[in-house]
């Protein structure tokens, strides 16, 4: 399901994206934030502070966020967003 995403780049550049879940085209909106998910395809990524450790795929959704999320100032998550795993205390 498509969900969008706001954040900043480290440089104060701002974005806001259409996470697609789509492998030829994974987001839709900010060219930066593209090259950026497209440059770690295929790598490993925690998809949160406590795992579970995934292979980042332009048609996975929650791997394309875990990519925004690490690399970016995620300021906002639409509905329909991947949730991110929390530590019990």
């Amino acid at each position: 399901m498509p969900f969008t995403v706001t954040g900043a780049f480290d440089d104060g550049a701002t974005y806001s994206v259409r996470v697609t879940g789509r492998a030829d085209r994974p987001v839709i909106g900010s060219h930066r934030a593209t090259a950026l998910v497209e440059l770690h395809e295929g790598r490993p990524l925690s998809l949160s502070p406590t795992g579970p450790v995934r292979t980042v795929a332009g048609g996975d959704e929650a791997t394309v966020l875990a990519v925004l999320r690490e690399y970016t100032h995620v300021a906002e998550e639409g509905p329909g967003a991947p949730r991110r795993a929390c530590v019990p205390r």
